[in-house]
């Protein structure tokens, strides 16, 4: 009997909360959509999604911030992060986009440095190993270049100019790596013209101690001295210290040449700007 009494009460218990939930009394709050928020809570929440290491889910609701409300503060602050985010999640294509799109913006404002610098980041974290295609490498050191000469004053220009060196060392790399393919095939003019753009276009490079000596082999294999020993009198002159002087003076030296200017060459007016100070 009082079995039957409990499954009576608790039939009633139910149906109680049926109907009260029917009623609406424990009806749960509908989601909040993005457009419920402001602007500065849907900011948030893209922040919180960078730092679980979320990165494509926050570029989305830094965009949403953008989308939603246009005009606000929290739509440049947004723009700015959103390139951020997609660089982090390597959507380099979005990243570019949406950091040339705040430039175009807001060009005065204070991020606009940050923006031109995530720009060519965009580009210089995409150089891949030297024998790949340089496009990358060329956008990127324009980019670069573009941080370094419009925000020179700014957190990013040192970083900028590093990173403009060894984009620069990395196409110089790229013509060392075609000249000695033409070297080891005894293709020795074509192997000339890749080191000649070495020393002459990137003597600034650590590619250029080792384009000179490069010369000196292929002059001498076409039995080109004088044009052999300006290139061991300029490696002799600013190289001296290094590993390519030494190889270079032992290939001369078995041919009882040394290495000095000689003759009329496009080597030898190097030579005379160097002499000069006027070479770098």
């Amino acid at each position: 009997m009082a079995a039957q009494k409990g499954r009576a009460g608790l039939a009633g218990t139910v149906a109680l909360v049926l109907l009260l939930s029917g009623c609406g009394v424990f009806r749960s709050e509908p989601e909040q959509t993005l457009e419920d928020l402001t602007p500065e809570q849907i900011y948030q929440r893209g922040e919180a999604r960078l730092e679980r290491g979320q990165a494509d889910d926050a570029a989305e609701l830094f965009a949403e911030v953008e989308r939603l409300y246009p005009y606000s503060v929290w739509a440049r602050r947004a723009l700015i992060m959103q390139a951020f985010a997609y660089h982090r999640d390597r959507d380099y294509e979005n990243s570019r986009a949406s950091a040339q799109r705040y430039l175009d913006f807001y060009p005065a404002e204070e991020d606009a440095a940050y923006a031109q610098y995530l720009l060519a980041l965009s580009y210089y974290d995409q150089i891949d190993e030297v024998g790949r295609d340089q496009g990358l490498t060329f956008q990127a050191l324009q980019a670069l270049r573009e941080v370094i000469e419009k925000y020179p004053d700014s957190e990013y220009a040192s970083s900028a100019i590093l990173k403009f060196d060894l984009a620069f060392d990395h196409l110089a790399a790229k013509e060392m790596e075609i000249g000695r393919y033409y070297l080891k095939r005894g293709h020795y003019l074509a192997a000339i013209n890749r080191f000649r753009v070495v020393v002459e276009e990137f003597q600034t490079t650590t590619q250029t101690p080792e384009a000179l000596h490069r010369l000196v082999e292929a002059y001498l294999s076409l039995g080109l001295n004088a044009e052999a020993q300006t290139a061991g009198a300029i490696l002799a002159y600013n190289y001296r210290s290094s590993e390519w002087y030494e190889d270079t003076y032992t290939l001369l030296a078995r041919r009882n040449l040394k290495a000095q200017a000689q003759g009329d060459n496009w080597l030898r007016q190097i030579y005379r700007q160097m002499v000069k100070g006027e070479w770098l």
